[in-house]
């Protein structure tokens, strides 16, 4: 059971990652402790909330095709990992303007980086933690996260926002591909 929690943290840590880079690149501008935690606790019920969708669907996935979801769900983390990769490579635009610490900015950006946790919520099922262990480890994980992305923030800048996006990809992405060796060798 231990290696499943390992698992769970291996993908809290690649969401997490996400959300630092987001963090970061709000933290930049400098703002108050009340501002980090609105941002924090909007990242995190985003993300849980789309791991839930994800789950949801994966479920109904399994139904359907039986123990092949799995796979399915790794492929989707590893599709995941790559996108972010490519993203975390493409130039910013004008949108990244727009106020990400309150209001529709701050939704729009809760969305965004929470789009990821819907093919992991797909996956996670097939770990073999308990959802609601799963869930609380990737809200705390991406609390801190953003906390610490939002604090030192002025500190790394935007080479750092770009490069924990790629480290992020990387990590599900690799991820994906190590769940699904270790489920085709009945090893996790």
């Amino acid at each position: 059971m231990s290696a499943a929690f390992f698992k769970v943290f291996i993908v809290a840590l690649a969401l997490a990652l996400d959300v630092f880079a987001v963090g970061v690149g709000v933290g930049v501008r400098g703002l108050s402790a009340r501002s980090k935690v609105r941002i924090g606790l909007a990242f995190a019920f985003a993300e849980v909330g789309m791991n839930v969708v994800g789950a949801g669907l994966g479920l109904a996935a399994g139904a359907l095709i039986g123990s092949f979801a799995g796979y399915i769900g790794f492929a989707a983390l590893f599709a995941v990992g790559v996108y972010m990769i490519r993203e975390s490579r493409t130039e910013l635009s004008a949108s990244s303007q727009l106020d990400l610490s309150r209001g529709s900015g701050l939704l729009l950006a809760s969305l965004a980086i929470s789009l990821d946790s819907l093919g992991i919520g797909f996956s996670i099922l097939y770990i073999g933690v308990p959802m609601p262990v799963s869930l609380i480890i990737i809200a705390i994980t991406n609390v801190a996260a953003t906390s610490l992305g939002l604090t030192i923030g002025r500190w790394l800048g935007r080479y750092a926002e770009r490069n924990a996006a790629l480290v992020g990809g990387l990590l599900l992405a690799l991820t994906g591909i190590l769940f699904t060796v270790l489920k085709a060798l009945r090893l996790g």
